[in-house]
């Protein structure tokens, strides 16, 4: 359901109905703190950004966070297991 949800945003964006700027794609993953914020300022609808498919009534995940800087992630390691001679 996801995957089909996602290339019709997409096919929004290609055939023009929807610019790449205003998507809920571009904008997404669409955290709870932002979706409950009185400041919501989105140019489609929360319900839409909360969720983008039927399925995801049922079964909501929350992301914690917005966007993940995945360069920054890939090239350094973020644990927060103690570190072996630590354990003592």
């Amino acid at each position: 359901d996801a995957m089909i949800a996602i290339r019709e945003e997409i096919g929004a964006i290609e055939s023009g109905a929807v610019a790449l700027d205003d998507s809920p794609l571009h904008h997404a993953p669409h955290p709870a703190h932002r979706l409950l914020s009185d400041d919501w300022k989105g140019p489609y609808p929360r319900s839409v950004a909360a969720y983008p498919s039927e399925g995801t009534r049922i079964h909501k995940f929350w992301p914690a966070v917005g966007r993940v800087d995945n360069v920054y992630g890939d090239k350094n390691l973020v644990t927060s297991l103690p570190l072996p001679d630590a354990a003592g």
